[in-house]
């Protein structure tokens, strides 16, 4: 390509000082942001945490096996994957005020389907909407609005947004286990159905505007006339295929693909691979929801972190955490060090939820920013349907999880050598 068809990066690497003091005494991005974090929280019903709780009384209910159960929801979990490329091109075009109010209603009545669910055929139509609708649809449109709204204050807003997922995982599975233990699962299913609708579908699409340009705005608050703000320009912004043929973008995938897998594998098997070491179930269930809060804790941290420091760097930081829990485990000292493991998690899922989430727009711009993000995330999803796998197979052929732990060790390492040679992408876009 020619010279002139060279730029500046578009990503953070270089962040010069600024006053981004907003020119209106109300920046409506806060309310899309309160939206985005909404969509988090209510995108439990598809998330792994809050189905967890279902899965015993739903199994008795329908005499279903552990496997035909499992088997439904790794069908759904893998479907979910597919389809978010697909999602992402679709919010590129139709926006999150069409989209997320949408995505609500279906994911809402897919929540009352599951209630009325007797057959295995129909739970795997239940996970078929309620996967690819929860954990991807509606997360997708979520951190995109935030993309949307924010710019040099992208990373901030997007950690603030993840604590919705955050609180979700801290709340709804007690929610979860309260409406199933005085009632039943059927209407636990039901009351998730309603509360999507009701926090999403209507206030939704009375409240979401697509992005500031439609009210005069530029990201982060200021008017568009605004000298200390340039005009956006969405040529700046990569097409689909010219980022697939970028080798950044690869180095790129090796993170959400490495904490898909191995983080997922991980706590999949918290309870026997910590109980392998000594620590006792129920310290262990305890440690996930510690893993919670100091991801809660973290991520506003993470978030700043990220809007003013290198995302690559960032990046190899939590491979580098991700790598060094691995290794507290396989060589765990005493059981009481099962703490420091859980923290690493913690502070690796507070880089990923800001750092890794921003990093798509910071490098390749807001004009397709859906479709990118979408094969980031479809490649983490599909990376974690796949991550229990190994230590199964270990623990079934050799009674021990540490050449699964040794696995899954190094590749965070191989993911940070990727990542750290990620240059930031120069080349522009077609115009």
């Amino acid at each position: 390509m020619s010279e002139a068809n060279t730029r500046a990066p578009s990503s953070k690497e270089e962040l010069p000082e600024h006053d981004s003091s907003p020119s209106h005494a109300f920046f409506p991005g806060w309310t899309m942001l309160g939206f985005a974090a909404a969509a988090q929280f209510m995108s439990a019903p598809g998330q792994s945490f809050s189905v967890a709780a279902f899965k015993e009384p739903m199994r008795d209910g329908l005499g279903a096996s552990e496997t035909q159960f499992s088997l439904a929801y790794g069908v759904a979990t893998i479907a979910s994957g597919l389809a978010l490329p697909f999602i992402g091109r679709m919010v590129d075009r139709l926006g999150a005020r069409l989209l997320l109010p949408a995505i609500a209603l279906l994911l809402g009545a897919a929540c009352v389907y599951m209630s009325t669910v007797e057959t295995l055929i129909g739970l795997y139509i239940a996970f078929l909407l309620i996967r690819p609708l929860g954990q991807g649809a509606l997360t997708l449109v979520g951190t995109w609005l935030v993309g949307e709204w924010f710019e040099r204050r992208r990373g901030f807003a997007t950690a603030i947004s993840g604590m919705g997922g955050s609180l979700s995982v801290m709340m709804i599975p007690l929610l979860n286990g309260w409406l199933i233990t005085d009632y039943d699962w059927r209407t636990a299913w039901f009351v998730l159905g309603v509360l999507v609708w009701a926090s999403l579908v209507l206030p939704g699409w009375i409240f979401i505007r697509d992005r500031p340009e439609d009210l005069g705005l530029q990201p982060d608050g200021l008017d568009r006339h605004d000298p200390r703000m340039k005009k956006a320009n969405h040529s700046d912004s990569w097409h689909v295929s010219e980022v697939i043929r970028d080798p950044t973008f690869w180095k790129l995938l090796a993170v959400p693909a490495t904490s898909g897998m191995v983080g997922t594998g991980l706590i999949f098997h918290q309870v026997s691979l910590l109980g392998s070491r000594g620590v006792e179930p129920a310290w262990a269930l305890g440690l996930i929801s510690f893993q919670a809060i100091v991801a809660t804790l973290a991520v506003l941290g993470a978030g700043w972190l990220t809007d003013h420091y290198s995302n690559r760097h960032l990046l190899a930081a939590a491979m580098l955490m991700l790598a060094t829990a691995t290794g507290l485990v396989l060589f765990l000292p005493r059981p009481e060090f099962a703490i420091f493991y859980s923290a690493l998690l913690g502070l690796h899922g507070a880089i990923m939820r800001s750092t890794g989430t921003v990093v798509w727009l910071n490098y390749y711009g807001r004009a397709n920013q859906g479709a990118v993000r979408g094969v980031a995330f479809a490649v983490m999803i599909l990376a974690a349907a796949i991550g229990p796998l190994p230590f199964a197979l270990v623990i079934d052929s050799v009674n021990s999880y540490d050449p699964a732990l040794i696995a899954f060790a190094i590749v965070p390492l191989l993911a940070a050598a990727l990542v750290m040679s990620a240059r930031p992408p120069r080349v522009a876009a077609t115009q």
